[in-house]
């Protein structure tokens, strides 16, 4: 493993390459493009372990404003676009010298960036990994807040009595989501080390987080909340897996609309699996995810 920074006109993105960037190499690398907004990389560790099995490389890196890259805390809330990420992937592929042969590995937030950047002609672009990710927010929430009624008694009425107040920074609020959480974003339960590092590193700054999402994931009042691009998916036409599990906030109704409008698109739902099925369950994922790639190279 190799990791640096580089450095472009909004700071410095930290990346880290696991295997080698050969570009002789038969197997494209993948990029593994994390969520949030703002979870860093973290998290997704275990998808770039995963790939390299097979000797494929993979990059990780920490989005501008989380983990290890530079964060702008005090930057206006219009800075935090979509766009901004695109345009800082496309410097990472350029620094790296991979644009003219890639795989994309999104996973939630991450999930949906691939698919906007998707939306355009990208050559270089071979396949794309979407795993737990909507394409449009307003049926996220409407989702996660049918979701929030199977909780525990009180659960729900607690969220929504400090979303009213405006008081989702409490204690209490905060006891409320962990109930979610547990069922709908990840069932191991402690999570695992990876999984509780980025979940720490938003915490420390959740500005990005705050100002594109919000307070929780199913509370959704930030820049993102109008995102919408159900009818543009038929423009993606390079091979596509979609990646959900029974338990995922990201529910059959979410990719399903997916499936149906991007070609030829393959949909693999992971039994015991929640938000993160790359550490819900990792054998059965590495199997799915490297066979899908094995076969699009």
């Amino acid at each position: 493993m190799t990791q640096s920074r580089m450095e472009w006109k909004h700071g410095e993105t930290w990346y880290r390459v696991v295997g080698d960037l050969d570009p002789a190499a038969q197997q494209a690398p993948v990029v593994v493009l994390h969520g949030g907004p703002g979870a860093c990389h973290d998290y997704v560790e275990p998808i770039a372990e995963l790939v390299n099995r097979t000797g494929r490389a993979a990059v990780l890196y920490d989005q501008l404003g989380c983990g290890n890259s530079t964060h702008l805390p005090d930057a206006p809330a219009d800075f935090w676009t979509v766009q901004l990420f695109k345009d800082e992937l496309q410097t990472l592929l350029d620094h790296l010298g991979i644009g003219d042969r890639y795989d994309l590995v999104g996973q939630s937030w991450g999930g949906m960036l691939a698919m906007d950047w998707a939306l355009d002609p990208r050559p270089g672009l071979n396949a794309l990994g979407i795993c737990d990710s909507p394409a449009r927010m307003d049926l996220w929430v409407e989702e996660a807040n049918r979701l929030r009624k199977s909780l525990p008694p009180g659960v729900d009425d607690t969220l929504l009595r400090h979303e009213q107040a405006g008081t989702t920074d409490s204690p209490e609020y905060a006891a409320a989501m962990k109930e979610f959480y547990d069922r709908h974003v990840c069932r191991v339960v402690p999570n695992p080390d990876c999984v509780t590092r980025s979940f720490a590193k938003l915490a420390d700054d959740p500005t990005v987080y705050f100002t594109m999402n919000g307070p929780s994931e199913f509370h959704c009042i930030g820049s993102l909340r109008t995102w919408n691009i159900v009818d543009r998916l038929h423009r993606i036409t390079v091979p596509t897996l979609l990646v959900s599990g029974r338990y995922d906030e990201a529910t059959p109704a979410i990719v399903g609309e997916i499936h149906e409008r991007i070609p030829g698109s393959e949909w693999v739902i992971f039994e015991e699996s929640s938000h993160m099925p790359h550490v819900e369950e990792p054998e059965r994922f590495a199997e799915v995810l490297n066979g899908f790639l094995a076969v699009n190279d």
